[in-house]
């Protein structure tokens, strides 16, 4: 056997899969800092949508049912529209509440697309639609988490139908980014 088929004579061999070759402490220790620099550097793209995951889950507490939200939107409706019908001002309540979740998980998917997207450079990239497709799953996930965490509150009920709404505004707010963007000829 050759010394340059041994992995000798000048050549270095890549470690197999699932080894980590260590160079001492100095490069353990700049493995680590840079480890910490990506994921400070990434921290403040997936801050924002954490932080709107956060308003939303205490949005799906006791606080956010319909029974809460009806104390203040009903005597609105009342005084804006003195002589309308209860049964019409519990549809629009009812068409309210599921215009906010549209809206609210539209601006999700926009959120967990610019941190999936999001790249140290500052150069214009194509639109991607895996990106889209990865931000559209990720808020189908927590919709359904959202929805689970609404069945086990008191006063509240977890439905698939607001999954799908939930979905359908992810991908609305994913539709009307992209043609945002088509239109500004950004990607």
């Amino acid at each position: 056997m050759t010394a340059a088929a041994a992995g000798l004579g000048g050549f270095r061999q890549r470690p197999a899969p699932g080894r980590v070759e260590h160079y001492g402490c100095r490069a353990w220790r700049i493995r680590i800092v840079s480890f910490i620099r990506i994921h400070r550097h990434s921290l403040k793209f997936w801050l924002p949508p954490l932080i709107w995951i956060g308003v939303i889950f205490c949005a799906s507490g006791d606080t956010g049912s319909s029974q809460h939200s009806s104390t203040l939107f009903a005597p609105l409706m009342h005084w804006l529209f003195p002589h309308m019908a209860p049964g019409r001002i519990e549809a629009i309540h009812y068409l309210f509440r599921k215009g906010a979740h549209l809206t609210e998980f539209a601006v999700l998917a926009v959120l967990i697309w610019q941190a999936l997207r999001h790249s140290p450079r500052t150069e214009l990239r194509p639109w991607r639609w895996a990106e889209a497709g990865l931000a559209l799953g990720l808020v189908l996930l927590f919709a359904a988490s959202d929805e689970l965490h609404q069945a086990w509150v008191p006063g509240r009920t977890g439905q698939i139908s607001d999954v799908m709404i939930d979905l359908s505004g992810g991908a609305i707010g994913l539709g009307l980014l992209w043609l945002a963007g088509k239109s500004f000829k950004r990607w």
